[in-house]
């Protein structure tokens, strides 16, 4: 039986959650670890009772599905491998198509509201909060819709001002008093992520 451990990594919107994550992995090794983002689990837009997605609001915890990723790290966590849904931007709806994900020694879990949850943070056996300031992270946030999400300015502009900077306010930056080391500067903290690296190497070993 794999022995794992359950790493959260939150932060805002654009924090460099990700960046943060790839150096890790890359520093542990990819036969190790196993990701799971909380972005997988938005709730499919026709649970939201005919809302359109411009009505809805994406950064409150509701309009994730945290129970599944509860259930889905606890069946991690007790090896056994999952259905990880997958999630279209775009359209705001979940994918036919699921990935199969088996257990693996670091289980690394990263989303914004990850620490918001109660239940969901007692899983953690690390919690590091990646601290970036806003205004580097809502010109991440803007390149990221931009490219990746065909989201257009306004749009981005107005979700950022609706919901976006209420919710971080109400319950991403509150959460950041959960975690067990909080990183700065997002993925430039070279010598913060190199710690992570060695305190996340030490949980393997004890293992």
């Amino acid at each position: 039986m794999i022995k794992t451990y359950v790493v959260g990594i939150a932060g805002g919107t654009g924090s460099g959650k990700t960046t943060v994550t790839d150096n890790i992995v890359a520093g542990i090794g990819h036969d190790h670890v196993v990701i799971i983002d909380h972005d997988s689990y938005y709730r499919d837009l026709d649970t939201f009772g005919g809302l359109t997605p411009d009505q809805i609001n994406y950064d409150h915890p509701s309009s994730l599905d945290t129970e599944m990723l509860i259930e889905h790290i606890i069946m991690l966590k007790n090896n056994k491998p999952i259905n990880k849904p997958l999630y279209d931007f775009t359209t705001h709806r979940r994918k036919k198509e699921t990935l199969y994900i088996e257990p693996k020694t670091i289980i690394i879990v990263d989303g914004i509201l990850i620490f918001a949850e109660e239940k969901l943070r007692e899983l953690f056996d690390l919690k590091i909060f990646v601290d970036t300031d806003a205004d580097e992270r809502i010109i991440r946030r803007i390149k990221r819709d931009l490219l990746e999400r065909g989201r257009s300015l306004e749009s981005i502009i107005d979700q950022y001002l609706n919901t976006v900077k209420p919710m971080h306010l109400q319950f991403v930056e509150p959460s950041k008093r959960w975690a067990d080391i909080i990183i700065p500067q997002g993925g430039n903290n070279k010598i913060a992520i190199d710690t992570m690296i060695s305190k996340i190497k030490s949980m393997i070993n004890k293992g």
